[in-house]
């Protein structure tokens, strides 16, 4: 009967998002009094897992499942939960998240609510708060079915800390051929960069820099504030950044603590993809840029002028504070 919590990881490592999502999982599980178990494909160290509050982990090793597979993964966690007798199945909001947990929902004949926020308002009858249109609005939703699956949202519970002893079990669910349907090829990754998946802190640029000649400065901020770069759709569909860097409502969503946009007008798409982030800051020359009243900070003037001296001053801060 305990909380499953599938927890994701890269290259052998832990994401954030996999520690946040076993301390929420530790919140569950302490609710219902009972225990944590997590499935962690291909990871490292999985005693890791313990300091967040897992009191088992299903360590589950297979050459084929280096890269992200849904149909695998969805099936391996499926057979974990029924093999735990798990009531609650946690998986984070995340891009591959959103991918496996409607089909692990199908396989165990469980609701599934995704952008969830919070610990569960009531366990019985079992409600959750979620976000809802694209992060504007909020909603309570309430469970009828036996098994739950939990969608968390990205940087909506926070990482916490509650160290237990747990035991760690190779996993090893029988896979059928029809879990491997799906090849990857090949993966490519952007190298010594912090992601945008796994950023506190997003720092983006629009149409207004002009040109990807003038993309240095964003970087250098980036570099300071040790964030990830980004830029709005127009910038990658004119190839001045790669579509990688694209967020938004039809790019990359991000749900970052602290999303400073730069040059950025504002399109609904824009404001849509990016409204999880906690804090939001603008630097723009139009004091009627739509984003400005999305924003909770803003600057109306030149980013050519605005941004290096905001760097040097955060230059300045961080030497002073080391």
């Amino acid at each position: 009967m305990s909380v499953l919590v599938y927890t994701e990881s890269e290259d052998g490592k832990f994401k954030k998002i996999a520690q946040e999502a076993v301390s929420y999982a530790r919140g569950i599980a302490d609710a219902m009094n009972t225990s944590v178990t997590a499935i962690a494909i291909e990871s490292g160290d999985a005693t890791e897992l313990q300091n967040y509050g897992a009191n088992k982990v299903y360590q589950v090793k297979n050459d084929k499942l280096g890269t992200f597979n849904a149909a695998a993964y969805a099936d391996i966690i499926g057979q974990a939960a029924k093999k735990e007798g798990s009531q609650v199945v946690i998986i984070s909001s995340s891009a591959n998240g959103r991918y496996v947990a409607p089909l692990v929902a199908v396989q165990l004949d469980a609701g599934y609510v995704p952008n969830v926020t919070a610990l569960p308002e009531s366990m019985s009858p079992f409600k959750v708060t979620h976000s809802v249109f694209t992060n504007k609005a909020f909603a309570t939703t309430e469970f009828k079915t036996d098994v739950k699956v939990v969608g968390l949202a990205k940087n909506a519970y926070g990482v916490k800390e509650n160290a237990v002893t747990a035991t760690v079990e190779d996993f090893a669910p029988e896979l059928s051929s029809d879990d491997f349907n799906v090849e990857v090829i090949s993966v490519d990754k952007a190298t010594d960069k912090v992601t945008i998946a796994d950023a506190e802190i997003v720092v983006s640029g629009g149409r207004g820099l002009k040109g990807p000649e003038n993309w240095g400065m964003i970087e250098e901020l980036a570099d300071t504030l040790g964030a990830a770069t980004a830029c709005s759709k127009p910038v990658s569909d004119m190839g001045w950044r790669p579509h990688s860097e694209h967020v938004g409502q039809t790019g990359k969503p991000v749900a970052s603590n602290l999303y400073i946009a730069i040059g950025i007008s504002g399109a609904i798409q824009h404001l849509a993809g990016i409204n999880a982030s906690k804090t939001k800051v603008v630097i723009n020359n139009d004091p009627e840029a739509p984003f400005f009243k999305a924003a909770d900070y803003g600057m109306v003037g030149d980013a050519f002028e605005i941004v290096p001296k905001l760097n040097e001053k955060l230059k300045e801060f961080k030497a002073q504070n080391a």
